[in-house]
């Protein structure tokens, strides 16, 4: 069965700490929880703390359904990035959480605001194997601790376009789930349909953003940054753009996916009100399931 959760990111932006509205993390978790999303991922108003945190959770009836790495597997072996997220892991499986979101984020420009939209790092040579090999392994070290590896496709990272997703799934297992960003899909030139008709077997979590292309546009005609697209307004709640979630929840219901999709809507809170537009996502996407 799919359930439909919610990034707390359209209250409190990961990117961009600045843009965080004037909230208590149990504010936010009350409001998510009165919306009737079913659960939520990390962000950074959240204690690292299982103690401290499943019970804010509990509160609400809100599950954990994962949250956020990014790795620096071009720098660093397995073992090491094993090491490194440990920590992480022990959190998520403390709090029952069953996905996590993991980026290649050691050369990665979209936190940097000095950063150009069309100027993407992009792998090279035999970069390609090793990541891959690297990947394999850190997905096998998550797996055993009984969680799902959801690789996420980002604007501004290494894996950003089409191509790129291509070769990342030539280059692993199929321990390499895929965490399938609509948003970040539309703009990197990545059919999500195609990518769930192709590859159902990899989807391990689905992130919901909708888009507005024509802001897209100008960021990168101007020479402004991923923050700068996101704060223009580029990104919105599903329902509120351009695009259309029809055919690709058929396509999940379809394909027997039976993880979690989650409502994302990367903007100004001050601009976009976090509650309402997050509730008009959960409106759309539920209405669609219902189809």
């Amino acid at each position: 069965m799919i359930r439909i959760g919610v990034s707390p990111i359209a209250w409190a932006n990961d990117d961009m700490p600045e843009l965080c509205a004037p909230i208590s993390l149990e504010q936010l978790l009350g409001e998510a929880a009165a919306i009737g999303f079913e659960g939520i991922e990390l962000g950074n108003l959240f204690p690292r703390d299982a103690a401290l945190l499943a019970p804010l959770l509990r509160e609400q009836g809100l599950a954990l359904i994962g949250g956020w790495y990014g790795g620096d597997l071009l720098r660093r072996d397995a073992a090491a990035e094993i090491a490194a997220i440990t920590p992480h892991l022990d959190l998520l499986e403390a709090c029952g959480a069953s996905v996590v979101v993991f980026a290649e984020t050691g050369s990665a420009v979209h936190g940097d605001r000095r950063s150009r939209l069309d100027a993407p790092p992009q792998l090279a040579g035999d970069d390609w194997r090793v990541l891959g090999a690297r990947l394999d392994a850190v997905a096998a070290a998550v797996a055993d601790r009984g969680l799902q590896f959801a690789y996420h496709h980002h604007l501004g990272t290494v894996i950003e376009t089409a191509e790129d997703l291509q070769r990342l799934l030539d280059a692993t297992s199929e321990g390499v789930g895929l965490t399938l960003d609509t948003g970040h899909a539309a703009y990197g030139g990545i059919d999500s349909l195609e990518v769930v008709t192709r590859y159902r077997g990899r989807i391990a979590h689905v992130h919901c953003k909708d888009i507005r292309r024509a802001r897209y546009v100008e960021t990168r005609e101007r020479g402004r940054s991923f923050l700068d697209g996101v704060v223009a307004g580029m990104f919105a709640a599903p329902g509120t753009g351009d695009l259309d979630f029809a055919p690709l929840v058929a396509a999940l219901v379809e394909s027997g996916y039976a993880g979690w999709i989650v409502v994302e809507a990367e903007q100004d809170p001050a601009r976009a009100a976090p509650a309402e537009h997050a509730k008009m996502g959960f409106d759309h996407l539920r209405q669609k399931l219902r189809c």
